[in-house]
């Protein structure tokens, strides 16, 4: 299952962008659309395409088929994206190795002082 892993997590990738980018297309388009013609919806329609002119004349059918998917799509971006930043950047533990001398030396003086509170 590991070797499909990354090839699955590209097709996905892949799909959610094209599929954003129709759904944002046909938004811009029905909205230059309606924007030209603002109080006359079937000469929109007449001005179109087929698959447009049907959209103008059914707006829920646009609003379930292309507004609401586009906003799931969206939120699913920021959750994804708000898990893999979170996954990736887990704080790791200051190891001793890595500390210079006097950070190790600044380090000891504080331990010294806290056990030397503590009694």
């Amino acid at each position: 299952m590991k070797k499909y892993k990354k090839p699955l997590f590209i097709t996905l990738i892949a799909l959610d962008f094209a599929i954003t980018v129709f759904l944002f297309v046909i938004s811009i388009i029905m909205l230059v659309k309606m924007g030209t013609h603002k109080n006359n919806p079937q000469a929109a329609a007449a001005a179109s395409g087929p698959m447009i002119a049907f959209l103008i004349k059914h707006p829920t059918v646009f609003l379930c088929a292309c507004v609401i998917p586009l906003f799931v799509l969206l939120a699913a971006n920021i959750i994804g994206l708000v898990i893999f930043v979170r996954k990736t950047s887990k704080k790791q533990p200051a190891k001793l190795d890595d500390l210079s001398e006097e950070q190790k030396e600044a380090l000891r003086q504080e331990l010294l002082k806290d056990l030397q509170n503590n009694k």
